[in-house]
């Protein structure tokens, strides 16, 4: 990943999921157009900042534990994104990729923003480094037949963590999940657990991309209870669920021989 790319995560794309990660009350005075609107977006990294957001989190290998933190991974699907500017303002956004994204976040109550909870130091953020191409944003295009699945090994045991979700349950998607980014990056002020992102951007001297994860999935029982141990391998892929079971990508899994195409695979250690 190039370190002048800037990074957002969207929160509240995937019903219940907030619920489940114990969040849903950060967000209770937050106002949305639609009762399965997203809640916001939050700042994972912005290059040239003076904050600890300035600290580039992105690794494809290891996720790093911190001690007397409860952390949870947050199995997603990224965006990576080309966008250009008009009058100082986010004219336009095009998806050109997507990936296997871990948002790895730490569990604390009272935060004051989410982006609090994002980004602990380097390797606090998981992003494959198969990025598969994006023919169109669109109804019909390639991500209409892709799914998104997660696990932890540990102890030598597959468990699954995250609900294998087909991209077309998130909550907002294609044209509507871009025109609402593009709004929330233009308007979003700093309220409650959410911040001003176009002065973000602005001291980020403009960005012509962006890493944009788009929310993470429901857990399972074993992934809401469990939080993160050191020693934990974690698996976030993204498939073509035309092309590929779900078995089948458990037993890639376990095999260690994943496919090499139509694939974006994250596996992951904790230190």
């Amino acid at each position: 990943m190039n370190s002048t790319i800037m990074g957002f995560g969207i929160a509240g794309n995937f019903a219940h999921h907030l619920e489940q990660a114990g969040e849903s009350a950060d967000f209770v005075d937050v106002v949305v157009d639609e009762a399965d609107a997203p809640k916001g977006i939050f700042p994972t990294f912005i290059p040239n900042s003076e904050t600890f957001l300035n600290v580039y989190p992105f690794s494809s290998k290891r996720i790093q534990s911190l001690e007397d933190a409860n952390i949870q991974m947050e199995p997603e699907v990224a965006l990576l994104c080309d966008v250009t500017y008009e009058n100082g303002k986010v004219k336009t956004l095009t998806p050109t990729h997507f990936g296997a994204y871990n948002d790895c976040s730490i569990r604390v109550e009272g935060a004051k923003k989410i982006s609090h909870k994002k980004n602990w130091g380097i390797d606090s953020k998981g992003i494959s480094k198969t990025l598969l191409p994006i023919d169109s944003f669109k109804p019909g295009s390639i991500m209409d037949h892709y799914s998104l699945t997660s696990f932890i090994k540990r102890d030598g045991k597959l468990i699954q963590y995250g609900e294998n979700s087909e991209l077309l349950g998130y909550s907002y998607f294609y044209d509507k999940l871009i025109n609402w980014i593009i709004s929330k990056l233009n308007t979003q002020k700093d309220t409650g657990p959410l911040e001003d992102l176009l002065s973000l951007i602005k001291k980020a001297d403009y960005p012509k991309q962006l890493l944009i994860s788009i929310g993470a999935t429901r857990y399972t029982e074993f992934g809401e209870t469990n939080y993160l141990k050191k020693g934990d391998i974690l698996y976030v892929i993204v498939y073509d669920h035309t092309k590929h079971s779900h078995e089948q990508i458990k037993q890639m899994i376990e095999d260690e021989d994943f496919a090499q195409e139509d694939i974006s695979v994250l596996q992951k250690t904790v230190y």
